[in-house]
């Protein structure tokens, strides 16, 4: 069988299969999921935390210095997320996307940003100036958070494939996440307004949310709220 054929048959088999939709109480994981025709559809909070300026740090540094700068920032992610009960589903050169559930899951994903922008300035860019006294660059990223339904499939091929999420939610974070010269972390007003009192709150009683405005995105308007605030360890 020619290529053409291949990939004619894989595009029919594709579009011809009925999906096996399921609600889904916990985060899948790939094996959760048929290839051919699953899907999961989850309530859930989106997080995507890019960091900013990778282009910058390519072409002033080394590649080894670029991948322990960009390894940092992931390990640290990681690991917040983590420990704020997010599911790390998805890593995209120096992005991570996590998905929280449950009744708290927009307030852990807001802390989980604030937390990272503590440790950026806090932790990794003291480390990295330490580690090179000669290094310039200054870690900085984006964090965006939406919420709502989102349908989970596989993409791919047999022995080649991950899963994507469908929907609103996912979509807008990743949006979110790249919006440059404003706050660190932005979300949607669905998030917002469904943040406990110690996401929305800071210690001395100011609002750590600033509205920023709408943005349209496709045919979505899309209101949101940023923050450039910090939430020490």
């Amino acid at each position: 069988m020619g290529l053409k054929e291949d990939i004619t048959n894989g595009i029919n088999d594709v579009l011809s299969a009925e999906w096996n939709t399921q609600n889904a109480t916990v985060v899948p994981k790939t094996e959760d999921v048929t290839l051919t025709n699953g899907a999961k559809l989850l309530d859930a909070t989106y997080l995507y935390a890019d960091m900013a300026d990778s282009t910058g740090l390519a072409q002033g540094y080394k590649n080894w210095a670029v991948a322990k700068v960009m390894r940092t920032y992931l390990n640290a992610a990681t690991r917040i997320l983590k420990a704020e009960d997010g599911h790390i589903r998805s890593f995209d050169g120096d992005r991570v996307m996590a998905i929280f559930i449950g009744d708290a899951k927009n307030s852990s994903a807001a802390a989980a940003g604030l937390k990272l922008n503590w440790v950026l300035d806090e932790v990794i860019n003291p480390a990295l100036k330490a580690k090179w006294t000669d290094f310039n660059w200054v870690m900085t990223h984006g964090v965006g958070i939406d919420s709502g339904e989102a349908m989970i499939v596989r993409g791919g091929v047999r022995g080649n494939n991950d899963l994507v999420s469908i929907g609103r939610a996912p979509n807008i974070a990743a949006k979110l996440s790249e919006v440059r010269g404003g706050k660190r972390m932005n979300i949607t007003s669905t998030v917002y307004n469904n943040l406990n009192k110690g996401a929305k709150i800071s210690t001395n009683g100011e609002n750590m949310w600033t509205s920023m405005g709408t943005t349209t995105y496709g045919s979505n308007q899309v209101t949101y709220y940023g923050s450039s605030w910090r939430r020490p360890l």
